[in-house]
């Protein structure tokens, strides 16, 4: 593989299995293991019970459009090669959020809230898989 030169995630003890199981092509969630309430990002209290116990669950990897921004100025050298892009806020199926680069080449002017989407997987260097989102065809 190439250089890779953006920033890559800084994995803690709540949010490793998030990026293993990206590794091994799967979008996991976590999942409070008393009330059932999906969160995303990862972190160590459920926000509704309060309860720490939590598992991981496979999302569908499909979703809506929620918003967006194109980027014209890179806050990192790393993404000055793919300016413009657009930065997408995604509503899951599941009922979080997320945030990720929109690829395949969508124009703002086509894009609308609830526009259908997937999640896609990238190997971004031998030990990273990112998600990033593109429209459903």
């Amino acid at each position: 593989m190439s250089e890779y030169l953006k920033p890559l995630p800084e994995p803690s003890i709540d949010s490793q299995p998030f990026w293993d199981g990206l590794k091994e092509g799967r979008l996991l969630l976590q999942t409070c293991s008393d009330c059932g309430t999906v969160r995303h990002y990862p972190r160590p209290m459920c926000e509704k019970c309060q309860s720490m116990e939590c598992h991981w669950t496979e999302a569908t990897g499909r979703g809506q459009l929620y918003t967006w921004t194109e980027t014209h100025h890179p806050f990192h050298f790393g993404f000055k090669g793919e300016l413009p892009y657009i930065l997408a806020t995604v509503e899951l199926d599941e009922g979080v959020r997320i945030q990720t680069q929109l690829l395949g080449g969508a124009k703002v002017g086509d894009l609308r809230v609830g526009t259908p989407i997937e999640v896609v997987l990238d190997r971004a260097t031998d030990e990273w898989v990112l998600p990033y989102v593109r429209l459903v065809k």
